[in-house]
């Protein structure tokens, strides 16, 4: 090597200790634990394949009021006029009360499983609901894919809770989606 190489090797040398050394040393510290499960909870949600709520053209529940299903026992039809965007998704209500009732609070409202099915999120597989399948159970709001899955659903529901609870969210990353 030349003697100019060398002296040029050297300022560079001496350049890049300079940066290193000036930036903090905690950037080259290894994530402790929390930090990273916490780093992995947020891109495993935020990177699934499939969104964490079931919408149709981006409205939740095909439209419905799912404050009506707790407070009228009821399929009620939402209006656009009554909106509200949470997770992702636009929640329509059929009333201004409603929606601030939702607005307030849309962990209790907001139905299990994003709106998928219930049944099917028992069995591991990822499915959309329809409006009338739905059961109050425990102040939580569960929908199923069909009439049929309601009734299976309703056929020890505390188990189906429990496998369904097991499999949520990891099932958002299905290859497919049971329409």
């Amino acid at each position: 090597m030349k003697a100019t190489d060398l002296a040029a090797l050297a300022v560079a040398s001496t350049l890049i200790i300079g940066v290193l050394g000036s930036m903090s040393a905690s950037a080259f510290r290894p994530a402790s634990p929390a930090e990273s499960n916490s780093a992995q909870k947020i891109a495993k949600t935020a990177e699934t394949r499939h969104p964490k709520v079931y919408t149709e053209n981006g409205v939740a529940l095909d439209g419905q009021d799912v404050v009506a299903y707790f407070t009228q026992s009821a399929v009620v039809k939402g209006s656009a006029q009554y909106a509200h965007r949470w997770q992702g998704a636009r929640w329509l209500f059929s009333s201004k009360a409603n929606r601030d009732l939702f607005a307030k609070n849309p962990g209790k409202y907001g139905p299990q499983y994003g709106g998928y099915c219930a049944k099917a999120a028992a069995g591991g597989v990822l499915a959309t609901t329809v409006p009338t399948a739905w059961e109050v159970r425990d102040g939580k709001l569960y929908l199923n894919y069909s009439a049929d899955a309601q009734k299976e659903w309703k056929q020890d529901t505390a188990s189906k809770i429990v496998k369904a609870n097991a499999n949520w969210p990891k099932i958002l990353n299905n290859e497919s989606l049971k329409r």
